[in-house]
């Protein structure tokens, strides 16, 4: 499974940016996406999951700013964030809990980083 994120960039605080993730090659099937974020100096953290199903788990510093969603028909998970605040400058991975085929367990994915920089 290979995850592909997209979308970020630079955004001035109180914009908006939206970051996509396609998972592609062997995915069997999909539990979870979501998006981390690791700010320089800091441990990675969780900034939003949506499992399948549709439910959702947003850290504090994000809950109602920020909204992710998913396209299960594209493996696609989407966060779109609002009202950014420069304390959300990091770089976010995106990531997967998948299976390759029905012989193999779930297992986490990780894919390379977007940065998202908001200037004060």
């Amino acid at each position: 499974v290979q995850l592909q994120a997209s979308g970020g960039g630079l955004v001035q605080a109180g914009g908006s940016l939206r970051l996509s993730c396609a998972a592609s090659g062997r995915v069997f099937r999909v539990n979870a996406m979501g998006w981390y974020r690791q700010a320089p100096g800091k441990q990675r953290e969780l900034v939003a999951v949506i499992r399948t199903g549709g439910s959702t788990v947003y850290a504090d510093s994000v809950q109602g700013r920020f909204s992710i969603s998913d396209d299960n028909a594209k493996n696609t998970v989407y966060l779109q964030m609002n009202s950014l605040k420069p304390e959300d400058t990091a770089v976010y991975y995106c990531t997967a809990n998948a299976r390759e085929s029905i012989r193999v367990l779930s297992t986490d994915y990780w894919g390379q980083g977007t940065l998202v920089t908001v200037s004060s």
